[in-house]
């Protein structure tokens, strides 16, 4: 049985990772300013997004997630003949409209899907199945990569599905916003239900960093630092506990909304990295694309694992 692995462009993950697994991209498109800019993962896209300027302006950005209809095109046109299964992958519904737009396109796929895969020689029916993964970005990232792990493994449809549900309760994020006006000016427009809490805490020390960290469609800051990388370094230690703990994956993920050699600047990364490699666990760091620039703004950054259930310290 082949399995392919479709994910909206809110999933951060190294773009040599996506293209060697053939991990399929649902695009999201804004418009800012009268531009439009189209995230389809590009690396070209996302290095001239950048470069442009364009993310200070983001929080004011409209979104345009892949309509029911696209949807239904692309599978149509590139899913059924290539795989026996297709799981979707979604940023969580409390912050895009993908995952109900997918939900809608998969009645009319599994009706219409037929003609076409027996015109391309594949034998059997095709199923599929959209998942909310509850978090976002670097979090989607890891939903991904852990998900091409168990396909790798050889682990059949019916216990991939079981095992997916139940890995999605146990990843836990960490965000570290760089412009918190911008943070405030986002959610304000957007009327996102997590940020009120988050723009509190922030009205009450603006010249603080926090530290949020969440579990499932649910964050709150935890933390809070007298500066960007006190806060970073402070996510990062929380990093290195759990990995020699133990954790429910073989991977971390990292996006950050930085140069790359900012980022290898970073305090605490350098032990994040031993640890992982003492426990022989994969950190896939990233660029922060389009669309986790936008919701969250520029030079933010975020670490995603998957653990048992844990307090944060």
């Amino acid at each position: 049985m082949r399995i392919g692995v479709i994910v909206d462009s809110a999933c951060d993950l190294p773009h040599d990772f996506i293209k060697q697994h053939g991990i399929h991209i649902l695009p999201v498109t804004f418009s800012i300013d009268g531009q439009t800019v189209v995230d389809d993962h590009s690396p070209e896209k996302t290095r001239t997004f950048h470069a442009s300027g364009m993310a200070a302006r983001g929080h004011s950005a409209d979104t345009q997630p892949f309509s029911t209809e696209q949807i239904r095109e692309l599978f149509l046109k590139e899913i059924v003949t290539q795989y026996d299964f297709a799981l979707v992958q979604t940023i969580t519904r409390a912050r895009s409209q993908i995952y109900a737009n997918a939900e809608q396109a998969m009645s009319r796929i599994l009706t219409e899907y037929r003609p076409l895969r027996a015109a391309a020689g594949r034998e059997g029916p095709f199923s599929m199945r959209v998942i909310d993964s509850g978090t976002f970005f670097a979090g989607q990232g890891l939903l991904a990569a852990h998900t091409q792990h168990l396909i790798e493994k050889g682990v059949g449809k019916a216990e991939l599905r079981n095992q997916l549900s139940d890995f999605t309760n146990h990843i836990h994020g960490c965000l570290v916003p760089r412009d918190l006006s911008y943070v405030r000016e986002r959610g304000r427009q957007r009327g996102d239900k997590s940020v009120p809490a988050l723009a509190a805490f922030l009205s009450k020390a603006l010249k603080i960093t926090p530290l949020v960290w969440g579990n499932r469609h649910e964050g709150k800051p935890v933390a809070k630092a007298r500066s960007f990388e006190d806060a970073t370094r402070l996510m990062f230690d929380y990093g290195v506990r759990r990995v020699l703990a133990g954790l429910l994956s073989p991977y971390v993920c990292i996006s950050y909304g930085m140069s790359d050699a900012e980022f290898e600047q970073l305090p605490g990364l350098a032990d994040l990295r031993r640890a992982c490699e003492q426990r022989k666990v994969t950190l896939l760091a990233t660029r922060a694309g389009i669309t986790s620039t936008i919701h969250i703004g520029p030079g933010c950054i975020g670490l995603a694992l998957a653990a048992p259930p844990h307090a944060f310290s």
